[in-house]
């Protein structure tokens, strides 16, 4: 609990003031010098190479009790409901940026490694818990539980500069999806007083769990989706508005259902997001956005929870689980769930070295501490310094591995930008395309691009002035182009746009169509 003021008053003693608008201000001062410190220390992560979640959590650190802030904060509870909170727009943000031509390929291979991977990092991982640290079977399962998720957000912040192959993206990014639902159910069960019986029942609820979570966040993607390209709102800022009210839909609707809410969401959010839905880039840079605000605010909460002076004793225990996860549980359960699918060595060594443990690990930490379970505390504290450890020692290391193992995306055209606008009483779309720099619509003329019929480009923009087209007229990288397109050719003229962007004029005889293009 916050414990700058007492919850209730003693007899005797002062009635408190009520809260005034004064205070309200001071509050609202606190969270914006907050969140502007917080946003300024993007950029120094972004030139250190460390990942972002360090620096705040070293912010809730410093507010908290053995800071400069004093602030005294216990409540695991409200860190727990505030971080799931966080978690569901995180996933959210995640599934809108995950592109199905990538992660398509690796779906299979990732599918295995979010489930079978899990199972054999908490195993490897519990028994060096329980033989090496000493700490009774219980606790050593929830720790090998609570570890054993990777973080999307930890691992592509230190990539961000170094692409990728897409089989390695798309692995990693799907995995980090997955791997939070089963994760979740096995640290509830372990955290449920009384013993954990009949481990092949709880196989059966994780599968069930997964299997409506799946299901339901399926539908909820593909309603969302279809609903928002039919129906125009009145305003443009309600697009981003709906995109993340569907995605928390499909998370509330998969956890009433007793289904896994937290993959309902990224399934949601990712049908959605590969939807071609209205007024794109908008609502990407909205659930961006969002997604950063929940990263602040959740780690400075994280932060803020953990007493330093009682990690001492804590800090050889997590160096030495570390370890054995980080050099023995994930490579092996990465060499057991990719092999079979002739993932060669260099990936498997970089998808190894990049399991990233960043906020999950910490928020599932606090699921024993309200559950009452005997150590807590300590699983809390160990889980705390073994995540700033090793991500402190992998995140840096991270892009000169990938450099050393020769791991470097194929140069490709980049892909348009295209912003659909319906226009309901025409029965038509907007669509403004933006050529970038790389794309291979460079230099072709308006009447090459071959618009299905409805469809025609209405006006370009270059250099801040614009213009009617000829049929004549050459395109050239950094143009806007303004397409009208009539309700029943939209989605063609958008496909023949991205397949002129990526393979040019000749697109059709070079097979490229644009449909997998985004």
């Amino acid at each position: 609990m916050y414990m700058c003021a007492p919850r209730a008053r003693r007899a005797g003693q002062r009635r408190e003031p009520p809260l005034t608008v004064h205070h309200l201000n001071q509050l609202l001062f606190v969270c914006s010098l907050v969140l502007l410190v917080a946003v300024a220390a993007v950029r120094i992560s972004s030139r250190s190479g460390l990942p972002s979640l360090l620096v705040y959590l070293g912010i809730g650190v410093l507010m908290g009790q053995d800071g400069i802030g004093n602030i005294h904060f216990d409540n695991a509870e409200m860190t727990q409901v505030i971080g799931y909170a966080a978690l569901v727009v995180i996933l959210a943000e995640g599934g809108l940026g995950t592109k199905w031509k990538e992660i398509r390929p690796a779906l299979p291979a990732s599918s295995v490694l979010a489930l079978a991977g899990v199972a054999v990092s908490v195993g490897v991982t519990a028994s060096a818990a329980h033989h090496l640290v000493g700490l009774e079977w219980r606790q050593a399962l929830i720790i090998g539980a609570v570890v054993s998720s990777t973080d999307a957000a930890a691992v592509f912040s230190v990539l961000r500069r170094i692409p990728l192959p897409s089989r390695v993206t798309g692995t990693l990014e799907a995995e980090s999806g997955f791997n939070d639902a089963p994760v979740v159910i096995l640290v509830v069960a372990f955290s449920t007083a009384g013993p954990v019986e009949h481990w092949y029942a709880l196989l059966g609820e994780i599968a069930l769990e997964l299997v409506i979570g799946a299901a339901i966040g399926l539908a909820v993607g593909w309603l969302g989706s279809w609903g928002l390209r039919h129906v125009a709102l009145p305003a443009s800022g309600l697009y981003p508005i709906a995109v993340m009210a569907i995605a928390v839909t499909a998370y509330a609707a998969g956890a009433l259902a007793h289904g896994s809410g937290f993959l309902g969401v990224y399934l949601a959010s990712m049908v959605m997001g590969n939807a071609k839905l209205p007024h794109w880039p908008a609502t990407r840079g909205f659930a961006d956005g969002l997604g950063w605000i929940a990263q602040i605010g959740m780690f400075v909460l994280l932060g803020l929870l953990v007493t330093p002076h009682e990690l001492g004793d804590d800090v050889v225990p997590a160096l030495v689980i570390g370890l054995v996860l980080t050099m023995v549980a994930r490579p092996l359960s990465v060499v057991l769930c990719l092999t079979p699918f002739r993932v060669p060595w260099q990936e498997q060594t970089l998808m190894s070295w990049a399991g990233l443990r960043g906020a999950v690990p910490i928020i599932l930490a606090t699921i024993p501490m309200v559950s009452g379970i005997e150590g807590s505390r300590r699983i809390f504290n160990i889980v705390f310094v073994l995540v700033v450890v090793y991500t402190l020692i992998q995140g840096p290391t991270l892009p000169w591995l990938a450099r050393t193992l020769r791991l470097g995306k194929d140069p490709e055209a980049d892909d348009l930008g295209i912003e659909s606008a319906p226009l309901e009483r025409l029965r038509g779309h907007l669509l403004s395309v933006a050529i970038p720099e790389g794309s291979k619509m460079h230099g072709v003329e308006v009447n090459e691009l071959r618009l299905p019929a409805g469809a025609a480009v209405t006006l370009v923009v270059r250099g801040g002035t614009s213009f009617v087209p000829l049929p004549t007229t050459v395109l050239r990288r950094g143009d806007e182009l303004l397409v009208v397109a009539t309700d029943p050719v939209r989605d063609a003229a958008e496909r023949r746009l991205r397949a002129v962007g990526h393979g040019g004029k000749l697109a059709d005889w070079l097979g490229t169509d644009g449909a997998d293009a985004r």
